[in-house]
């Protein structure tokens, strides 16, 4: 803990430092930070059982056409309070088009409000929009003292669990599918959570991070979880002016838990008109 209580200690002296350094009229970064962080997402393929069939040659030319899928470009745009998380739209290696299939269970646009303990985000599924109003994650942190260097930035170490479901509410499988079903009616004791791991800078004092995570006393720059990471790859701090943060309007409003049952009740629509024509 010496250590943890040391960098901190470190941290808050080179941030007074910085401050006093400033013109008189430059504004109170602690009230007026913003800027806009541009994130890089990379997730494991898991080919599970079929996986073990294929050759490596076979195994790189699918990671090669999912590449779209599997890595991502996301940009954060925030101030003190609120945030404007987006994804970066990207030309589909397989089609030629921008992947409208793949987005369909990928979060869209997201707004985070930490003083309302806000969450409104744009969904598209199956050509209706839908306004996701709910609040934000809650997520228990537990601080370490760990720290490391991302960029310029000395960043410190956070863990927490989380429900998958709750963490990927937005994304459908027919395994999630499959749990949720056998899930009704029983308790809690079926939830399966997934460990996260964080690194925030205090250098940074806003609570936001990338897609469901915030709530540290930093800027999240990296973050994992099951098989996919988020790193801060650009980062550019009080932009002149106001910056904007833009929130998403466009849909019918729903509730997370409303837009599950949403999605799950069409896939069981399709999987039934499926096994009726497969019966004929």
């Amino acid at each position: 803990m010496k250590t943890f209580y040391f960098t901190l200690s470190f941290l808050f002296l080179s941030l007074i430092i910085k401050n006093n350094d400033q013109p008189k009229n430059t504004p109170n970064l602690s009230k007026e930070f913003q800027g806009k962080a541009t994130y890089i997402s990379k997730t494991k393929m898991d080919l599970g059982n079929w996986g073990a069939k294929l050759t490596e040659v076979q195994k790189k030319q699918i990671e090669a056409r999912m590449k779209n899928r599997l890595e991502k470009t996301y940009t954060l745009t925030f101030n003190s309070q609120e945030s404007f998380f987006k994804e970066d739209d990207k030309i589909d290696a397989i089609s030629g088009a921008t992947d409208s299939w793949g987005k369909y269970f990928t979060p869209g646009d997201q707004y985070k409000n930490i003083a309302t303990d806000t969450q409104i985000q744009s969904q598209e599924f199956y050509g209706k929009d839908f306004l996701v109003k709910d609040k934000l994650q809650p997520i228990d942190w537990k601080l370490g003292d760990d720290t490391k260097m991302i960029g310029d930035y000395v960043c410190l170490k956070a863990t927490a669990m989380i429900p998958m479901e709750e963490l990927t509410w937005y994304s459908f499988s027919w395994d999630k599918l499959s749990s949720r079903e056998k899930k009704e009616g029983d308790t809690a004791n079926s939830i399966i959570y997934t460990a996260i791991e964080a690194w925030y800078s205090i250098q940074i004092p806003v609570s936001h991070g990338p897609q469901e995570f915030w709530g540290l006393p930093g800027l999240i720059l990296e973050v994992s979880y099951d098989k996919t990471t988020f790193l801060c790859s650009e980062l550019v701090l009080n932009t002149s002016g106001k910056i904007k943060i833009d929130i998403p309007s466009k849909g019918k409003e729903v509730t997370k838990t409303a837009y599950q049952d949403i999605i799950s009740d069409k896939m069981v629509e399709f999987r039934e008109m499926r096994s009726g024509r497969g019966g004929r």
